[in-house]
């Protein structure tokens, strides 16, 4: 131990070692302070960090779903919407759940040695075109019966 240490604990009688700080809070609900939002993305585990990885679904898609967005999964065909590539297509190659980033094809820098480097995209900077083809939850069978009900409704 160091010399600091060992002169508080004869002061104090015994040694209290330093406390740690809870990485994630699972109670956690909202915080005005970025500093408090910044941390529970960081630190967040990956089942939720997936959640973090949606992404706007396009018009089409919206009216079909009767979702405004959905969890990016790899195939998914994307709109770049800022950025220095906005506007360009293609399709997600990878998902990066501990950075929140995204690969999309065929985006791509240049780098001074004169290869290419893809480029990592934010979520939020994306919008979803095409889906690829995703398991049957319970959640889109609600969405399905939901419509049924809008349409009895509607006649």
């Amino acid at each position: 131990m160091k010399k600091q240490h060992l002169i508080a604990i004869k002061r104090i009688g015994k040694y209290v070692g330093k406390r740690k700080k809870k990485k994630f809070s699972k109670n956690w609900k909202a915080s005005s302070h970025p500093r408090k939002q910044r941390k529970y993305l960081a630190n967040a585990p990956l089942h939720i960090k997936k959640k973090f990885i949606s992404a706007n679904l396009s018009k089409e898609l919206r009216k079909k779903l009767g979702k405004r967005n959905i969890i990016i999964k790899k195939g998914d065909k994307v709109k770049i919407f800022r950025g220095k590539f906005k506007g360009k297509e293609g399709k997600v190659l990878e998902i990066h759940l501990k950075k929140s980033k995204i690969i999309v094809e065929n985006i791509q820098v240049k780098k001074m040695d004169g290869s290419k480097a893809n480029v990592k995209m934010h979520p939020s900077n994306l919008q979803i075109i095409e889906l690829v083809e995703r398991k049957n939850k319970p959640e889109q069978k609600n969405i399905k019966r939901n419509e049924k009900i809008k349409e009895e409704r509607g006649k």
